[in-house]
């Protein structure tokens, strides 16, 4: 059995190869299709609050370019300086691509119960505290 460090690599760069193709034909890739998301989420977006949330899935250098992308692209506008919101156009992108986000998320899980799901999520999760966690803590 091969070790969880090699699966997550391989699996991270599997859905981001995937996202990224059913992605494509409208213009956006996973970074950006996340960064969509965050603003959506949050009416009182900023560029820090956003490369804050999505940190962990991307270094900062492409987190801004992805940024940058949304806003040049129009789907995203700056209400006042640092700050986000969607535009009509960006809302409109984040309904249409919804249907396939969720075939993607159908192949990714299929055979996985949602049970399974929950386990491996909470399981990383536990990993990732145990190991982000300050040496002395851990005794």
């Amino acid at each position: 059995m091969k070790p969880i460090g090699y699966w997550l690599n391989r699996t991270d760069r599997a859905i981001t190869g995937r996202m990224d193709a059913t992605l494509a034909g409208f213009g956006l890739t996973r970074l950006a299709w996340q960064v969509l998301n965050v603003v959506a989420d949050d009416p009182e977006a900023t560029d820090a609050s956003v490369l804050d949330f999505l940190a962990a899935n991307a270094a900062s250098d492409a987190l801004t370019d992805a940024v940058g992308t949304v806003v040049r692209d129009g789907w995203a506008v700056r209400p006042g300086p640092g700050r986000l919101a969607l535009t009509e156009e960006g809302r409109n992108r984040l309904a249409q691509v919804a249907e396939h986000i969720d075939a993607f998320r159908a192949l990714s899980t299929h055979g996985i119960s949602d049970e399974e799901y929950r386990t491996a999520v909470s399981v990383l999760e536990r990993m990732t505290r145990n190991l982000e966690a300050p040496a002395a803590a851990q005794g």
